[in-house]
């Protein structure tokens, strides 16, 4: 069975990265409290060319008339036909330390049956907070990246036409308090919760800034203590302590995507002495057409018949001694030698985990 190229493809990069390298600190920890906040609203966009929604899609229609209404123009619901308007939910990310009048990108998605958003444009909507509180409000002409036509039954189109963008699309209209230093500390919150990296994180800041204690709390949380000058000057200490390297620890993991055949390694996979024996099982089905002659005056009709042969062949089982592997590079040319597909692999290295001869998680997605 041949190796597929994106097996060794796969292996070959991450064998060539098992060390990992140093990192800046303001990579792989942010600083807490300064955090984005999530915003959504309800919305439509007008100005669509047919491929909006149906009459069928009651809550546009509803959302309509109450739109009018606010102009006092009354409509009945039932009245209006909609199919150049698409009710739509509006998503954005407010980021931290947003200020009033800053602008903010937004998304824009339908909800009903529109066939696409190319050439809208949104609405005045207002964008909530998990608090139900109103902090940005959004407008403007919706860029979906994309097209679509349709003529006489034929159509062509290219990316995904109910989803777009209005980049700067909405005004910041309420601050989120937000503060980094509470009780003359400062917390380093690591994006990747581990022992080993909070502990070196802490010493790389106490080697660089003594002054300011360091102290890692648990697995994802190291906290400095501000005093003096430090505490007059904030942004300048973060700013500073976000340009450290640190050398990241990273766990024995080994990530299998099943829909993809995807196999990858970490770099702190090792493998003990094993040996493994592979082999495989080919059915082949074949349909063969046969024609069936009567003889002479016997008065029958020819007739075609299909018989179906069925082989099965079991391939020439190996087994193979891997030795004891302590860096990737050494485990991939260890695993090239079975000669085996990414999919056949999934299963090697479950039944090597199995044995206790694989020293890693293996995670299934």
């Amino acid at each position: 069975m041949r190796i597929l190229c994106i097996a060794i493809a796969l292996f070959g990069c991450v064998a060539l990265a098992w060390a990992s390298p140093d990192v800046r600190l303001k990579d792989i920890a942010q600083v807490h409290g300064a955090r984005g906040n999530q915003l959504i609203g309800y919305g439509l966009v007008v100005g669509l060319e047919g491929t909006g929604d149906s009459k069928g899609t009651l809550f546009t229609t509803q959302s309509v008339a109450n739109m009018l209404q606010r102009f006092g123009i009354s409509v009945a619901p039932a009245q209006m036909k909609v199919k150049n308007i698409a009710a739509v939910m509006v998503t954005a990310d407010l980021p931290p330390f947003a200020r009033e009048g800053s602008r903010i990108d937004v998304v824009v998605s339908s909800i009903g049956d529109a066939r696409a958003l190319q050439g809208g444009t949104l609405l005045q909507t207002p964008l909530m907070g998990a608090d139900g509180n109103v902090y940005a409000v959004a407008q403007g002409p919706v860029s979906v990246g994309g097209f679509g036509t349709s003529s006489g039954g034929s159509s062509q189109q290219k990316n995904h036409l109910t989803v777009g963008r209005i980049p700067a699309g909405a005004i910041v209209e309420r601050e989120v308090p937000a503060s980094v230093v509470r009780e003359n500390n400062v917390l380093i919150t690591l994006n990747t919760p581990d022992f080993t990296t909070s502990a070196r994180v802490a010493s790389a800041i106490r080697q660089k800034y003594p002054q300011t204690m360091p102290r890692a709390l648990d697995a994802s949380t190291i906290r400095l203590d501000l005093s003096g000058e430090d505490r007059e000057d904030v942004v300048t200490l973060i700013a500073a302590l976000q340009e450290i390297t640190v050398q990241p620890d990273t766990p024995a993991r080994v990530v299998i995507n099943e829909r993809t055949g995807t196999v990858v390694l970490g770099g702190n996979v090792t493998l003990s002495p094993a040996a493994v024996a592979h082999g495989n099982l080919t059915v082949r089905i074949e349909a063969r057409t046969q024609v069936s002659q009567p003889p002479p005056l016997s008065g029958g009709a020819t007739v075609a018949t299909t018989r179906r042969d069925v082989k099965a062949t079991e391939g020439a089982e190996r087994l193979i001694a891997l030795p004891e592997a302590v860096s990737v590079d050494q485990i991939v040319k260890a695993l090239n030698t079975l000669g085996v597909s990414p999919r056949d692999l999934m299963s090697i290295l479950q039944a090597l985990r199995a044995a206790g001869a694989l020293h890693a998680e293996i995670e299934v997605q």
